[in-house]
């Protein structure tokens, strides 16, 4: 079901918009547009605008951050930075897909899941941060939200469901618990706690419910030292 509280997606992704409307039109699938006849029409121009504004911000960040790499090997850390699936992570991480206006066909199949959808309307949310509060802000909302992240590629890799399906195949259930909260309204920390029968085995923190979830379930994998398939770094973001 789609959202309408677009102050829950601001507060997400740490940027209040001058033009809410500029947005709603990011957050606009062609399904919805073609559906409803839209004369704003759809969020594939604004996608066009964030995707080479996103592949700057990660080139200037590698530039940055990797002083000893070469041209090659920074073009392939930058495109597996901001390749569909890692971005489509993210974008869940910050509830993006709630927030989709999808038609009715789109929805049905499932569209509000695909990850093509949810990493083209980030970007588009992207490109409409920038045409909003200039490139400041942008850079902003890339480097905290996206890249922060996203030069881990291990950080995207689904470790709760691995998880789950160790846990069934002995007929137990891992559960999900929020232990803490800090931090102001656009920089939240979450800790949260992964426990099978009230035992804890593992904990993990990240700057959504969602993404502190995943770092649980990653140390959890971690503890078993390779009796859970998937295993990987833990999240500590």
């Amino acid at each position: 079901m789609q959202r309408d509280d677009l102050e829950v997606l601001e507060k997400n992704i740490g940027y209040t918009f001058g033009s809410r409307p500029l947005l709603s039109l990011a957050l606009t699938h062609r399904s919805w547009a073609n559906e409803h006849r839209s004369r704003h029409g759809d969020n594939e121009r604004l996608e066009f605008l964030g995707d080479a504004i996103l592949d700057f911000i990660a080139a200037e960040f590698l530039y940055g951050k990797y002083s000893d790499q070469s041209e090659g090997e920074m073009s392939r850390m930058r495109a597996s930075m901001v390749s569909e699936k890692p971005l489509a992570a993210r974008a869940r991480d910050l509830d993006v897909p709630d927030f989709l206006l999808l038609g009715k066909g789109e929805e049905m199949t499932g569209g509000r899941g695909r990850d093509s959808i949810i990493s083209d309307a980030m970007e588009a949310i992207i490109g409409a941060v920038y045409l909003d509060g200039g490139f400041d802000s942008v850079r902003k909302l890339v480097r905290e939200h996206i890249l922060s992240d996203l030069h881990r590629e291990d950080l995207f890799r689904d470790r709760k469901t691995p998880l789950q399906e160790f846990y069934q195949d002995r007929k137990q259930q891992v559960v999900y618990s929020v232990i803490g909260e800090e931090g102001p309204d656009h920089d939240k920390r979450f800790t949260v706690e992964a426990r099978v029968d009230g035992q804890v085995i593992g904990t993990g923190t990240g700057r959504t419910k969602k993404a502190a979830a995943q770092a649980a379930a990653e140390e959890a994998m971690r503890r078993q030292q390779g009796t859970v398939p998937g295993q990987g770094t833990a999240n500590s973001e």
